[in-house]
């Protein structure tokens, strides 16, 4: 009697191309996008200052000290460009507590025990506060408009304009993340977040670098901040410090985009080291 046997099946191995990788990828973005823009609904508290502290501040500078302020136009006209980019730090403040909170708080170490990329976490917060940081500058600009403000901006010069303000809330927004991943207490993460909020305040924001000391005024037009604010500035009322016309607006504007562009790319690389090394 002869037995027959069967040749045993081969299992074929799960194909794990490229494809298939950057699927999951988007899938793993997309959640953390997600997760992380629902803290406002849970969280409303953290909009609302974001918004708040800027339009206080604006309409400070400008009932109050605007009067004093010689800067060749009125000055809400002058402050606006200031007082969005402001806006954009106060979210990337709040960016790297959020991130400091999930590294500190246990639920980085469920993720990475998950069959995700763990790194995803850190897109879903830049990718989040792209998102708040654009709903509260708009909700600044009406403010600045109701109050006086008067952009004379073409179609293509507001797209430009939007442009370069989303790359500056994309560079320091991933400044944030790389300090709130770096750090060991969302405490420390918090006031190292509140650092960028005073670049703004040592610019061309709300005072001509003209009427600064020397040394002072060295650092306050060498700053990324700067040529990012003469850039929206020109590009909305068409002027530049003091009011004067701008006749170097491709040069600010390209000075501003590659400060951003390198911010970004440095901060995102670090962010990304240290986020793997701390999972070793």
């Amino acid at each position: 009697m002869s037995v027959q046997t069967s040749a045993p099946q081969q299992r074929l191995a799960p194909h794990r191309g490229a494809v298939p990788l950057l699927r999951n990828l988007r899938i793993d973005a997309t959640t953390m996008f997600w997760r992380s823009l629902r803290t406002v609904s849970r969280d409303p508290d953290e909009l609302i200052l974001a918004l708040v502290l800027p339009i206080a501040i604006m309409l400070m500078f400008v009932y109050v000290f605007g009067g004093a302020m010689s800067v060749g136009t009125d000055y809400i006209t002058y402050a606006t460009p200031g007082v969005i980019l402001l806006c954009a730090g106060y979210g990337a403040s709040n960016t790297a507590l959020a991130v400091a909170n999930d590294m500190n708080g246990g639920i980085i170490d469920r993720f990475r025990s998950m069959p995700m990329v763990g790194a995803t976490v850190l897109f879903g917060h830049v990718a989040a506060s792209l998102v708040k940081n654009s709903v509260s500058t708009a909700v600044v600009l009406l403010v600045a408009i109701a109050i006086g403000f008067r952009p004379l901006a073409s179609p293509a010069e507001w797209l430009g304009a939007a442009g370069i303000v989303l790359a500056y809330v994309l560079a320091i927004t991933s400044l944030a993340a790389l300090i709130g991943v770096s750090v060991r207490t969302p405490a420390a993460a918090g006031g190292f977040g509140f650092v960028m909020l005073f670049l703004p305040y040592v610019s061309s924001a709300f005072v001509p670098p003209e009427t600064m000391p020397t040394w002072l005024r060295g650092f306050a037009e060498a700053q990324p901040v700067t040529p990012v604010i003469e850039s929206i500035r020109a590009l909305l009322v068409g002027m530049g410090t003091g009011g004067s016309p701008v006749h170097d607006l491709a040069s600010q504007a390209a000075t501003g985009i590659a400060w951003c562009a390198a911010i970004t790319l440095v901060s995102l690389a670090a962010a990304g080291w240290v986020f793997m090394r701390k999972g070793r």
